[in-house]
C-alpha cells in the first residue's frame, strides 16, 4: 500500500482476522504483563494497532529498543479478548513473526511525554517542535489547517476567483508595520522588503484587466507577539474585486466562509447570513471596541450626566460609561479582581457598585452615590441584584476602558456570554482620519488606500474627522479576521485625501509611483478584503492561542528556537551583500 506496509495503524478491523500484515509507526509504549508477555502500542501518521508480544524471541527483539524508535512489524491480525470499542482498532491486535528497527530513538527520556505535551513548557515545545507534532492532539490541528486552507481555495474558485501569487522581494512601502529588509548584492546600499501585504499588486491586478483575484498570501511584519498574533509571518485569504461594491465584498465573504464555519468548527452555531453591520461608531459607544464580541450580551450605557458632580475624584469633568449586569453573585475578591485586570490591560482603572435588595447601592463607589439613588436607578434601568461596572476619562479612553471590562464581566459572570458559537459581524463605516495619539497631528485613521464617503466633495467640504471611509471590518467573537475598502482608485481624490496629512502629490507618486501611474491609465473601481486565515482556522479549532494552529511558530519573542533563528551569519556572507554590523552596546 505504502512503501513497505500493507496497511497502516487505523485500518486494520474485525474483518482482516487471520491475515498476514505490515504496519510501521512509532514505537509509543509497552505495558509488560510478564517476562514474555507485553501490548505494545505503535502509532503512525493515522492511528494506533495493539501488538501482542507473547514470545521470549519477540521480547527480545524490543529489549533495550526506547520508546518514539520507528519499527516495522510483520504479523498475523487475531481478535482481541478484551475490546477497546473506543479505538477504531480496539477489536484486533497483531502478533508478531517479525520485528525490525527502522530509526533508533537514542534518549531514554523525551523532553516531555508525547500524548501530553501540551501540558509542557511552551519554549519545550516549540525547540522540539517535532515531537510535539507526534501528539495526534497537537496534529489534528495542521491537518485541519490543511483542509481549511483546501476549502477555501475550493470556494473561491467556485466563486470565480483566479489565485495568482504576488511577488515576495518586493520595495519597502508604508503599511504601518516594520518592514523585514533584504539586502540586495547586485546593487549595493539598495534593500527589497518582504511584502506586509499583497496590497499594491492586487490593486495593480485590476488596473491590468483581471477581475477577481485571490491567493492564501504570505505576509511579513516585523511586530511583536499576541495570542491572536504570530510576529514575523502569518497568512491571509487576500482577494480583490473590480467593478465592485463593499456589499459585493460583502456577499462573497458570506457565502465562502460560513459552510467552512459549519463543516469544521469546533462550535455548531454561529451567525445566519447576512451578517450583522455595525458601524464604528455604534460599536465604540454600545461595545466600546471596533471588534465586539457579539456573544456577550452586555452593553455600555453613557452615565456622564447621571454622574455628574458626585464628589467622586476620576469622574469630574470626564465622559462616564456603565455596564450593568443582571444577577452578578461575584465575590468582592473576584471584583477586585477584574477591576485590576482592567488596570493591567488598559492602564485605566475600573469602578463598581451593587444594587442591594432594598435598591440601595451597596460596595465600590456607593457612598458617593448615596443622595441620588433614585436618579442614577432610573437613568441606567437599575434593579435588585444588579452590578454596575464603570469607566471614566476622555471619550475614547472611557469607551476602551468599558470595552474590556465588558468582556472581562461577559467571561466571569455566568449568563452573559454564549461561548459555543460563531458570531460574526462586520463593522462598517470607520472614520477617514483621527488626530494621532502621539504625534498630535491629523492621520489616516485605517487603511490610506480608502475611497472617502462622498469622494472629492466631502474632502473638499467637511471636517476631516467628519469624513468616512468605505472601510470595513469582519470580526467573529471579538477577534478581527480582517480588514478591507472599496479602494481609492481615482489619483485626484487619492493626492486630496494624502495632503490632508500633510504628503504632497510628489509624495504620494514616490511612496506608491506603480499604483500612482497605473490609475492615471484608467483603473476601474475595486475593493477588497483579507482575512487571517491563522486567526480564523484559530477560532474553527477554538484554540485561544494561534501558535497552536502554525506547524513551527516562533515564540513571542519572534525567535525560532527550534532552529536557532535569528542567527548570525559569516563575514563572507554580510561582505557579499554589503553590510557591516555596527552595534552599540547599551551603557549600563
Amino acid at each position: 500500500m505504502f512503501q513497505s506496509r500493507t496497511h497502516t495503524c487505523n485500518d486494520l478491523r474485525i474483518s482482516n482476522v487471520g491475515e498476514t500484515v505490515t504496519i510501521v509507526g512509532w514505537y509509543e509504549n509497552l505495558r509488560q504483563v510478564s517476562k514474555n508477555l507485553g501490548f505494545l502500542i505503535l502509532r503512525d501518521f493515522y492511528g494506533t494497532t495493539q501488538v501482542v508480544i507473547e514470545t521470549d524471541e519477540m521480547m527480545a527483539k524490543i529489549d533495550g529498543i526506547n520508546c518514539e524508535s520507528t519499527l516495522s512489524i510483520t504479523g498475523v491480525v487475531r481478535e482481541r479478548s478484551s475490546k477497546n470499542q473506543n479505538l477504531p482498532t480496539g477489536e484486533i491486535e497483531v502478533v508478531p513473526t517479525d520485528i525490525e528497527v527502522l530509526g533508533k530513538c537514542k534518549y531514554n527520556e523525551l523532553p516531555f511525554e508525547i500524548n501530553h505535551s501540551k501540558e509542557a513548557d511552551e519554549n519545550a515545545r516549540l525547540k522540539y517542535r517535532y515531537l510535539d507534532l507526534r501528539n495526534p492532539a497537537v496534529k489534528d490541528k495542521i491537518i485541519l489547517r490543511s483542509n481549511v486552507v483546501a476549502e477555501l481555495r475550493k470556494s473561491m474558485t467556485e466563486q470565480g476567483f483566479l489565485e495568482i501569487t504576488t511577488p515576495i522581494l518586493t520595495c519597502s512601502s508604508p503599511e504601518g508595520a516594520r518592514d523585514y529588509l533584504v539586502p540586495s548584492r547586485n546593487h549595493p546600499g539598495k534593500f527589497y522588503a518582504l511584502p506586509q501585504a499583497p496590497q499594491q499588486f492586487k490593486q495593480l491586478l485590476m488596473t491590468s484587466g483581471f477581475d477577481r483575484y485571490f491567493q492564501i498570501a504570505p505576509c511579513f511584519r516585523d511586530e511583536d507577539a499576541r495570542a491572536d498574533r504570530s510576529p514575523g509571518e502569518f497568512y491571509q485569504l487576500d482577494m480583490e474585486m473590480a467593478f465592485a461594491t463593499q456589499e459585493d465584498v460583502f456577499k462573497v465573504l458570506e457565502e465562502v466562509l460560513p459552510p467552512i464555519f459549519a463543516k469544521y468548527g469546533k462550535y455548531k452555531n454561529g451567525s445566519t447570513v447576512p451578517f450583522r453591520r455595525v458601524s464604528y461608531n455604534d460599536a465604540m459607544e454600545t461595545y466600546g471596541s471596533d471588534k465586539p464580541d457579539l456573544r456577550i450580551d452586555l452593553v455600555l450605557q453613557d452615565a456622564t450626566e447621571c454622574m455628574k458632580d458626585c464628589g467622586f475624584g476620576p469622574f469630574e469633568g470626564n465622559v462616564v460609561k456603565a455596564i450593568v449586569v443582571s444577577d452578578c453573585k461575584e465575590t468582592r475578591k473576584v471584583i477586585d479582581k477584574m477591576c485590576a485586570d482592567v488596570e493591567v490591560q488598559t492602564g485605566n482603572k475600573a469602578f463598581w457598585f451593587k444594587v442591594d435588595e432594598n435598591g440601595n447601592f451597596a460596595g465600590g463607589i456607593a457612598k458617593f452615590l448615596a443622595d441620588r439613588n433614585e436618579e442614577v436607578t432610573k437613568a441606567l434601568g437599575l434593579k435588585a441584584g444588579d452590578f454596575v461596572g464603570l469607566t471614566a476619562g476622555k471619550k475614547n479612553v472611557a469607551q476602551k476602558t468599558a470595552g474590556v471590562f465588558r468582556k472581562i464581566l461577559g467571561n466571569t459572570v455566568a449568563g452573559h456570554m454564549d461561548k459555543e458559537r460563531y458570531e460574526f459581524c462586520w463593522v462598517v463605516d470607520f472614520p477617514m482620519y483621527e488626530i494621532g495619539e502621539e504625534s498630535g497631528e491629523l492621520e489616516f485613521c485605517h487603511n490610506p488606500f480608502s475611497m472617502p464617503q462622498g469622494g472629492m466633495k466631502d474632502l473638499l467640504e467637511k471636517d476631516p474627522l467628519d469624513i468616512y471611509a468605505y472601510q470595513y471590518d469582519l470580526v467573529c467573537n471579538g477577534v478581527e479576521l480582517s480588514s478591507g475598502a472599496v479602494r481609492n482608485h481615482d489619483p485626484e481624490i487619492m493626492v486630496k485625501a494624502f495632503e490632508m496629512v500633510g504628503l504632497g502629490e510628489e509624495d504620494v507618486k514616490a511612496k506608491f509611483p506603480a499604483m500612482y501611474n497605473a490609475f492615471c491609465y484608467g483603473a476601474p473601481p475595486h475593493a477588497g478584503i483579507a482575512p487571517g486565515v491563522d486567526r480564523m482556522i484559530m477560532l474553527i479549532a477554538g484554540e485561544d492561542s494561534i501558535r497552536e494552529i502554525i506547524p513551527f511558530p516562533m515564540n513571542k519573542s519572534a525567535q525560532d528556537v527550534m532552529m536557532g533563528a535569528p542567527a548570525e551569519v559569516s563575514e563572507k556572507q554580510l561582505s557579499d551583500v554589503h553590510i557591516k554590523i555596527d552595534i552599540k552596546k547599551e551603557e549600563k
